[in-house]
């Protein structure tokens, strides 16, 4: 058979780089060109010493001098996307040492020749104690952390160049010849065995640049000290034990040794002992909440699965994906736990368990164990609505969700369309919803579906997917007694929600504080406050929104952070903006909700009751204060 030819040189002059544009290029990209290099290192190396070699091989990627006016020769690379994100051979030129580099790495270490530099651990960066790994990506993104595992290094480096770097194969070829791989063209035939799923090489869960920090195996750190050391801590152990008087020692007091099992931690780990409510507890409970869900799915009779769900949410090893929400303790379960479900869903087995505070999900391939994810929640006090639904699977931008046994019937809303109505949602006889589109999370907002349910009494609520287990809850009008919202409610705020994804949020409303006619006939406008409550208490954050007839969504007007404003607690808002009428005037408008009987700009300008509309300058610098009936003063949102 005959070989592969190589990739021909191009041909041309090959533009040269000075080493101080490199180093500037390295620096400005330096996020892009180490998640190059995370993806393009073997994940054999496990996450931690892959990020750590990621950061190592980019840091080293300059050329050896730094004397200024020495020059490095940058071979052609042809394609769209060959010259960096703006075209620059500089970027090109560190590019390719990355490359190079990465693909070292991924050699095996032979005994008859000295290894490479990029084969050996790091010496820098270093972390001791922790080790560092990215995000938790969805299933989409294990999947294809795994496709890119069984592929050669050069074919890694394919794929990559091409999605992540929008090279075209005769660029993708002349980088990897310039790199050292001999047959580029074997390496993007093997490339093509993987589907093209560019969008996510850039997810979180391939950034190595924003990380999560666990502590290493502390039980291996222990058992590698050494003797002297272990020897002289247990004789000035022995020594202050016998020069201290009585019979207890030390802030322990009658506790049992350090190594002693505990049983409620051993009885945790045992999944014939974890609990789970009848069928038709939540009918007959005094609260409506989580610990009223009975255990669902087709594998709540896998002892196995179970088995490994508690030993992987105790000890989590290196792997395992943990994602928490803020606030949240990621550690082990008290004691035993509460099994809401197990099941398969998709193309992963789904164990959710509830330990009273917290909600875990632990999900894993259906082949296998590699890339198991665990998930927690903070869930302590929900109840009636807040213990709806949880989050069962995340797939292609798509949310399934696990309904509780009182909801009676599910739908999907738009709430950018409220004039078109619920569409109906299917759910297994387990209370699994079907998939459906859930909020973008790239910015752009055409559309935001949230979840209607209706439960057996015909109460319907409306909650909303924010990123995390458990969705928030939608409500509208005065904080002191809000109800449940309509689409019409969240028509003009919706796209507001994304400001507070991921943020551990429990609860949002949304209360229309004033309507104010506008000056010069332009029509009417509403001021609106959206306040967003956390499961931790504290971290709330609040929008005050200026929503005119003609557009499509508010604009912010004012925000602040755990501020009580917009709140039970102070339930009054003050906001202003500037404003530009039909005619090309500018105003100063300034709307407080009816508690306000005053407002006052800061040039002086007084006015009675919560309205405020007066002439100024584009330029303007205004600042806007106001008066309850008692005389309390109050500012404007920040």
């Amino acid at each position: 058979m005959q070989s592969p030819s190589k990739s021909p040189k191009p041909s041309g002059p090959a533009p040269v780089v000075d080493v101080e544009q490199a180093e500037a290029a390295l620096v400005e990209h330096y996020p892009r060109l180490v998640r190059l290099a995370y993806l393009v290192l073997p994940p054999s190396l496990g996450r931690n010493r892959r990020v750590l070699t990621a950061h190592a091989l980019t840091q080293r990627a300059l050329p050896r001098s730094r004397r200024t006016g020495e020059a490095v020769v940058v071979p052609s690379q042809r394609g769209r996307g060959s010259g960096g994100p703006h075209g620059d051979p500089a970027y090109a030129c560190v590019r390719l040492q990355v490359v190079r580099c990465a693909l070292d790495a991924g050699l095996p270490l032979r005994w008859t020749s000295w290894p490479k530099r990029a084969q050996l651990p790091p010496l820098l960066p270093q972390v001791r104690g922790l080790r560092l790994f990215p995000r938790s990506g969805g299933a989409e993104e294990l999947a294809l952390d795994q496709e890119l595992a069984e592929l050669s290094g050069a074919a890694r480096a394919a794929y990559v160049l091409r999605g992540m770097e929008g090279l075209d194969d005769d660029g993708v070829c002349a980088v990897l010849a310039a790199a050292g791989c001999e047959y580029p063209e074997e390496a993007l035939d093997e490339a093509d065995d993987i589907d093209a799923q560019y969008e996510l090489l850039a997810s979180p869960g391939f950034d190595p640049c924003t990380l999560q920090a666990r502590p290493t195996d502390l039980m291996r750190r222990r058992q590698h000290m050494k003797a002297a050391g272990v020897a002289v801590a247990a004789a000035l152990v022995c020594g202050a034990l016998l020069g201290m008087p009585g019979d207890g020692w030390g802030p322990d007091g009658a506790a049992a040794p350090p190594y002693a099992q505990n049983p409620a931690a051993q009885a945790a780990l045992d999944p014939g002992q974890l609990r789970a409510a009848p069928a038709g507890a939540w009918k007959r409970s005094a609260r409506v909440d989580f610990s009223a869900w009975p255990a669902r799915g087709n594998l709540v009779g896998d002892k196995e699965l179970l088995r490994r769900a508690l030993a992987v949410w105790a000890r989590p090893g290196e792997s395992v994906q943990v994602s928490a929400t803020p606030g949240t303790a990621a550690g082990a379960p008290p004691g035993p736990a509460q099994l809401l479900f197990a099941g398969e869903i998709d193309s992963a087995r789904v164990v959710l368990l509830y330990d009273g505070l917290r909600i875990v999900r632990y999900a894993e391939p259906r082949k296998g164990t590699s890339g198991a994810a665990l998930d927690f929640a903070r869930v302590d006090g929900a109840t009636g609505t807040e213990a709806d639904a949880v989050v069962v699977d995340r797939a292609d931008g798509n949310i399934r969700y696990l309904t509780a046994p009182w909801v009676r019937s599910a739908s999907v809303q738009d709430l950018l369309k409220p004039a078109a109505g619920p569409v109906a949602l299917r759910r297994s006889e387990d209370g699994v919803t079907a998939p459906f589109a859930g909020p973008s999370a790239t910015g752009h907002c055409a559309s935001w579906n949230a979840l209607r349910l209706r439960d057996r009494s015909g109460a319907v609520r409306m909650s909303t997917d924010l990123g995390e287990l458990v969705p928030a809850h939608l409500t509208a009008g005065r904080p002191q007694a809000p109800r449940e919202a309509t689409a019409a409610d969240w028509s003009k705020s919706a796209c507001s929600l994304a400001s507070v994804r991921s943020h551990g949020i429990r609860s949002v409303n949304s209360w229309t504080y004033a309507r104010q006619a506008l000056p010069e006939g332009n029509g009417v406008a509403d001021w609106a406050c959206t306040r967003a409550e956390t499961w931790r208490g504290m971290g709330s954050r609040t929008l005050a929104e200026f929503r005119t007839a003609d557009g499509p969504s508010g604009a912010v007007a004012a925000q602040a952070a755990d501020s009580p404003d917009c709140g039970p607690r102070s339930p009054h808002v003050l906001a202003g903006v500037l404003w530009k009428s039909r005619a090309g005037s500018w105003y100063l408008l300034g709307a407080g909700s009816k508690n306000v009987t005053s407002i006052t700009a800061s040039g002086g300008t007084r006015v009675a009751g919560n309205l405020l509309a007066t002439r100024t300058e584009r330029t303007a610098q205004a600042r806007l204060s106001g008066r309850l009936g008692d005389g309390t003063k109050v500012q404007t949102l920040r």
